[in-house]
C-alpha cells in the first residue's frame, strides 16, 4: 500500500489494517525481532483520528527507530538497560514533532542493531531481523526493524538513523528507497548517538513516489531545468553479479567515471575504512564510558569489541585519521565543483545470511559507505535488482539535501 492507498482509509481502518498486517506477515519471532512497541489498535485509531487531512503526509503510518525520543516512552537503541541510565524522554525527538507537523501518524518503535554500532541487523537481544522475503538472510542494519517493517508492507514509511550505512545498506537489501541526511542536522540532533560526527537521520519508502512525497513534506524539494551532471565510478570488490547490476543501472542517470575521475577518487577514498574505523570508535567510547563497565555484561559481545577497540587506538592513528577526513572532504568539494552527484554502489553484495555476517563482509561494505559519512554529504539509495531476486542498490551522493538531483532521479530512475 502506498501513502496514497493509506490516506483513503478511515482511521479504524487504518488500524485494524496495520495491525491485521503485522499478525499475518511477520512471525511471532520477527514481531519480537522488528517491532520495539506498538500501540493497542484503540490507540493507533485515535493517532489516525488526530492527523489533520489537509497536511501532506495525512494519514500515513511510520515506525520511528527506536534511538528517536517519543515524550514518556522508555528508549532502548536496541539494548536491554538504556532505560536504567536515561529517563524516559520529557518530550518527542524533532523528527516526531516534523512528522507530525506533516500530518504522519506514529505507529511505533522499530527494532535495531544494540546501540546501532553494526551494520548486520543481528541483535542477540530481540533477534536477528530478517528480509521479509528471504527468511534466513539479513536485512542490514543498524535500521533492521525499520526497513523489515516497510519490506514487508507493514507501513509505507519507517524512520532510520545512518551512521555509516544503517540506512543505505538496509535498502540496498531490501529493494527500498532510502535518503540519509547531514550530521548536525536538527532531526538527529536529539537522538541517541553513535558518533555524533557521522550520525544522520534517514528513512525509507517502497517506493519513488512516496519517496518524493516524504522529503517534500519533511525538508523540502528543489527543482532546476538543467539536466545534473554525475558520473558513476565502479569500485573494486564487488560480488560480479552486483558489479554487472549496478554498471547498468546507474546508465540511466550517469556515464562511467573518465580515467582521470576514477583514478583520482579511488586514491582519496583509500583510507576512508580505517578512518571511519578510528573517529566512531572515539566518538562511541565517549558516549558509552559513562556506564560501559557497569553494563558490560548486558552489551552484545561483538558491539562490548567496537566500544572496547578504543582502547588500543594510538596517537598517530587519530592524528591520521583526523588528516584523511581533512583530505577527503576536500576532494569531495573539488568534485563537486563539477559534478553534482557521484553514483556509487550501496553494497558489494546482496542480502547476507547469518553465515556471511562476518567481519571481512562488513568492511566490504563500510569500504563502500564510510566515503558519504566522511564527507558528511547526504544520500539517496536507489533500489537495483539482481538475476536472483535478491536486490542491492546505487547511493547518489550529493552536495547539499535539497539538491535539485533528488526529485529528478527519482523521476527517471526505474527499477525493473
Amino acid at each position: 500500500m502506498t501513502f496514497r492507498d493509506w490516506q483513503q482509509l478511515s482511521p479504524a481502518e487504518a488500524a485494524r489494517e496495520l495491525h491485521q498486517r503485522v499478525r499475518s506477515r511477520l512471525s511471532l519471532a520477527q514481531q519480537r525481532a522488528t517491532i520495539a512497541a506498538l500501540p493497542s489498535e484503540a490507540d493507533l485509531a485515535q493517532s489516525f483520528s488526530s492527523a489533520q487531512r489537509s497536511l501532506p503526509l495525512s494519514g500515513v503510518p511510520y515506525f520511528l527507530k527506536d534511538l528517536f525520543p517519543v515524550a514518556g516512552q522508555p528508549m532502548f537503541a536496541g539494548s536491554t538497560f538504556l532505560p536504567e541510565v536515561l529517563p524516559a524522554p520529557a518530550q518527542d525527538s524533532a523528527l516526531v514533532r516534523t512528522l507530525r507537523t506533516a500530518g504522519a501518524v506514529f505507529a511505533g518503535r522499530a527494532q535495531m542493531h544494540e546501540f546501532a554500532y553494526g551494520i548486520t541487523g543481528e541483535n542477540p537481544h530481540y533477534g536477528d531481523c530478517e528480509h521479509p522475503r528471504f527468511p534466513g538472510r539479513t536485512t542490514g542494519g543498524s535500521s533492521s526493524g525499520s526497513a523489515a517493517l516497510v519490506a514487508a508492507g507493514i507501513v509505507p514509511l519507517a524512520m532510520g538513523s545512518d551512521t555509516g550505512g544503517s540506512v543505505r545498506l538496509p535498502a540496498a537489501f531490501c529493494g527500498l528507497f532510502g535518503f540519509r541526511l547531514t550530521p548536525r542536522d536538527a532531526l538527529v540532533s536529539d537522538a541517541f548517538p553513535l558518533a555524533p560526527s557521522y550520525d544522520t537521520a534517514g528513512w525509507f519508502t517502497a517506493n519513488a513516489t512516496d519517496m518524493k512525497a516524504a522529503i517534500g513534506a519533511l525538508i523540502g524539494l528543489s527543482s532546476d531545468a538543467r539536466i545534473p551532471r554525475g558520473c558513476y565510478l565502479e569500485m573494486p570488490g564487488l560480488d560480479a553479479e552486483v558489479a554487472r547490476a549496478c554498471q547498468s543501472a546507474s546508465g540511466q542517470l550517469a556515464a562511467p567515471a573518465d580515467a582521470a575521475t576514477r583514478t583520482e577518487l579511488l586514491a582519496a577514498f583509500a583510507p576512508a575504512l580505517e578512518t571511519y574505523h578510528t573517529i566512531v570508535a572515539d566518538e562511541a567510547w565517549a558516549v558509552h564510558r559513562g556506564w560501559a563497565e557497569r553494563f558490560r555484561a548486558r552489551y552484545d559481545p561483538a558491539v562490548w569489541q567496537r566500544l572496547n577497540r578504543v582502547q588500543a587506538l594510538t596517537a598517530a592513528q587519530r592524528e591520521s585519521a583526523r588528516r584523511h577526513t581533512t583530505a577527503l572532504r576536500q576532494t569531495w568539494a573539488q568534485y563537486f565543483w563539477t559534478h553534482d552527484f557521484l553514483v556509487l554502489p550501496a553494497s558489494p553484495s546482496p542480502a547476507l545470511t547469518k553465515a556471511e555476517c562476518t567481519l571481512e563482509n562488513r568492511n566490504r561494505i563500510l569500504t563502500l559507505t564510510s566515503l558519504a559519512t566522511i564527507g558528511g554529504l547526504p544520500v539517496l539509495t536507489l533500489p537495483v535488482p539482481l538475476p536472483s531476486g535478491l536486490t542491492t542498490g546505487l547511493q547518489i551522493i550529493l552536495p547539499a539535501q535539497r539538491s535539485a538531483v533528488v526529485p529528478w532521479a527519482l523521476e527517471n530512475f526505474t527499477t525493473g
